[in-house]
């Protein structure tokens, strides 16, 4: 048995298209475009490459954009002014701060700043909270993205036992609400570093998540056979001759392909869905901020 491959990026592509019918409506209607902001600190190739991407995705969209850009050593008061600006910039719907951030730069305090109408990476405290209390403003970009897309390949989630690798406040706590709220009615159970015998853990999953950071973690042999495997982990292994960064996922994948029912690749798995999702909450943020 070969399993299935799951195309993160065709379900992002449908995904993007639905957004953009909205924005078109949107305008058609008078209102402004949505915008897409962000703040980025520093020279970290991979950030830079994000945020290029995530520009043209609002674009593509038709959305507007606005990414600004600060040199590593900016103070840290100088970061949360730019922020704040943002914040009262009545044009902007939608706000993250691309991470991380260099260690003059408090990210706690940065992220907490960001009003939570905006906060379309869902990772302010109040967000996190009101996702608790199954009254989310906007959910985390990535844990949506998984759930969205076990939805659009007609994954059942309804009575199905979700194992999830990983336990942290970006994907893995955040994946456990969405996952067990009633509208997806899954049976969670939340595993990690401190998780004895993790093998026999994940082994009972229908539908087993690794979100842990460490490449190829996840062997074949802890992969119930037939189940569905989604792989949100992406760690640079390497670069190519071009320079490109070659990246592993936390599934060993070759291994994988043959026990697994479905999995995600990596690239082109989660992460055009976490991209997505982002649109998805900057449009929501700019009808909210509408009225």
């Amino acid at each position: 048995m070969t399993a299935r491959i799951i195309d993160g990026n065709a379900i992002a592509d449908a995904v993007k298209a639905d957004v953009a019918r909205e924005v078109e409506a949107l305008v058609g209607d008078g209102r402004p475009a949505p915008k897409l902001a962000v703040i980025l600190v520093g020279d970290d190739p991979a950030s830079h490459v994000y945020v290029r991407m995530k520009e043209r995705d609002a674009q593509a969209v038709g959305m507007q954009s606005e990414a600004v850009r600060l040199p590593a050593d900016t103070p840290h008061a100088d970061v949360l002014a730019e922020l704040h600006r943002l914040n009262n910039d009545p044009s902007v719907s939608g706000l993250f701060m691309q991470l991380p951030v260099p260690s003059q730069v408090d990210e706690n305090e940065i992220i907490e700043a960001i009003n939570p109408l905006k906060d379309v990476d869902g990772l302010t405290a109040a967000s996190l909270g009101m996702l608790v209390q199954g009254k989310p403003v906007h959910t985390p970009a990535t844990p949506t993205g998984v759930v969205e897309m076990l939805r659009r390949e007609g994954i059942e989630t309804k009575g199905a036992h979700v194992v999830i690798v990983g336990r942290s406040l970006l994907v893995g706590r955040p994946l456990s609400l969405l996952m067990s709220d009633r509208s997806v009615n899954a049976t969670v159970t939340v595993a990690h570093t401190g998780t004895k015998d993790l093998g026999a853990v994940t082994r009972e999953a229908d539908i087993l998540v690794a979100a842990m950071g460490v490449p190829k973690a996840i062997t074949a042999d802890m992969i119930r056979p037939g189940a569905t495997v989604i792989d949100v982990g992406t760690t640079q292994v390497g670069t190519t001759a071009k320079g490109r960064a070659i990246l592993s996922g936390d599934v060993d994948y070759e291994p994988a392909l043959e026990v697994a029912g479905a999995i995600t690749p990596v690239p082109g798995g989660v992460g055009p869905m976490t991209r997505a999702m982002l649109l998805v909450n900057t449009l929501n943020a700019a009808k909210r901020l509408a009225g």
